[in-house]
């Protein structure tokens, strides 16, 4: 079986991609920051936060932000970013989590959950501290993209996986679970969320043309991840 992802072992590497690359800077992030809208006033908790890049974000937005990560070299590079400003914690999603129900207005989880081989208590942790009507927005491999990099593998099957990437030079494996739309779909309303939004957007009409592949180039979007906004 493959191996969980360890991000302490390129945090750097990865923090560095993150700042400047086309999948985080120019499509994720600015994705979920449309998605987030304004933010003023809110109380946010950043689901496996990173090295905070998103955090950061948010609160150039006017939001209060905490934020937890399981990787404490990510962790220790989001307290070098964002200093005093946000709370910072070491906590893993999928179990209990330190904070109090009914804390947060919103909730981000920035291609987190993908790492995860079930959902149902992750979900119902995070729906537990969103106040009433509080929002969860996240990211997630688009699940069609298993099947179309693993020719012959099956989309309905939930499967563990590993790819392999080159963040800033340095070689890394990423291991995921692939679960088909409706799988999500179900643990999401098993845990008590409504659905409000499902959306595959484009990338940023920012990114330099350098940083484009050849073949996007006359493009708008492309699939990569697929974003959700729920509601408690």
């Amino acid at each position: 079986m493959a191996q969980q992802t360890n991000y302490d072992d390129f945090a750097q590497a990865y923090s560095d991609e993150n700042e400047s690359s086309l999948l985080n800077a120019y499509y994720e992030r600015p994705a979920m920051l449309e998605l987030a809208g304004d933010v003023s006033g809110h109380r946010i908790l950043d689901i496996g936060c990173g090295s905070g890049p998103l955090a950061a974000a948010l609160l150039e937005r006017g939001a209060q932000v905490e934020g937890f990560d399981s990787s404490v070299a990510m962790i220790n590079l989001a307290q070098r970013r964002l200093g005093e400003r946000v709370r910072l914690s070491v906590a893993r999603l999928g179990e209990d989590l330190p904070y109090a129900a009914n804390t947060f207005d919103d909730a981000v989880a920035s291609l987190v959950f993908h790492y995860l081989p079930a959902w149902n208590a992750a979900l119902m942790e995070v729906h537990r501290v969103l106040k009433p009507g509080g929002r969860l927005m996240l990211s997630v491999n688009h699940p069609l993209l298993y099947p179309w990099n693993h020719p012959g593998k099956d989309y309905f099957k939930p499967t563990q996986y590993t790819d392999e990437f080159t963040f800033n030079g340095q070689r890394a494996e990423l291991t995921y679970w692939h679960h088909p739309l409706h799988v999500m779909a179900d643990a999401f309303l098993k845990a008590g969320f409504h659905v409000e939004r499902i959306w595959e957007p484009p990338f940023s009409k920012d990114a330099p043309e350098e940083i484009l592949p050849e073949n996007l180039r006359e493009r708008d979007a492309f699939l990569s991840f697929l974003f959700f906004e729920l509601r408690t």
